[in-house]
């Protein structure tokens, strides 16, 4: 799996012109699922990002994470995240998970957040979405669970 995590003071994700998830301080997770991820790898990712220190504490440092914070998560699925564009001009996504396979583990994802206490908000999987966010800081971070080792 694959996200990329903007740290954010509001956002929101709009499905056909109908606001369908929205928030204020937290995080924006753009979540990808490739063909061999596991509910093993979601677990993982949700703990990781609740307890990233990526928030400043009083003397402006990054010390706090999302739970320190009471902050709230939206989740945006995005297949493209596994776009290849080594070879020519249009991006290959055979590297994302099928449709059924990646709404479930991206499902599962968002239960794995909530379930540590965190408001989590989503769009609609597999929808044309327009999603706005007022970037906090800039902060953007990219986690990958082959990265793991």
């Amino acid at each position: 799996m694959k996200v990329v995590l903007q740290r954010s003071k509001k956002a929101s994700v709009t499905v056909a012109g109908e606001v369908k998830g929205t928030i204020d301080s937290g995080l924006v997770l753009l979540v990808g699922v490739t063909h061999d991820d596991t509910e093993q790898d979601a677990a993982w990712l949700a703990e990781k990002i609740v307890h990233l220190r990526i928030f400043e504490d009083e003397l402006g440092k990054m010390n706090e994470s999302l739970l320190d914070r009471a902050g709230s998560v939206l989740s945006v699925s995005q297949f493209t995240l596994y776009g290849d564009c080594k070879k020519g001009r249009r991006p290959n996504f055979m590297k994302a998970a099928p449709g059924e396979q990646a709404e479930k583990l991206y499902e599962t994802f968002n239960r794995f957040i909530r379930e540590k206490g965190v408001h989590v908000e989503t769009g609609v999987f597999g929808a044309m979405m327009d999603v706005a966010l007022v970037n906090d800081g800039p902060v953007t971070l990219i986690l990958d669970t082959k990265d793991l080792g």
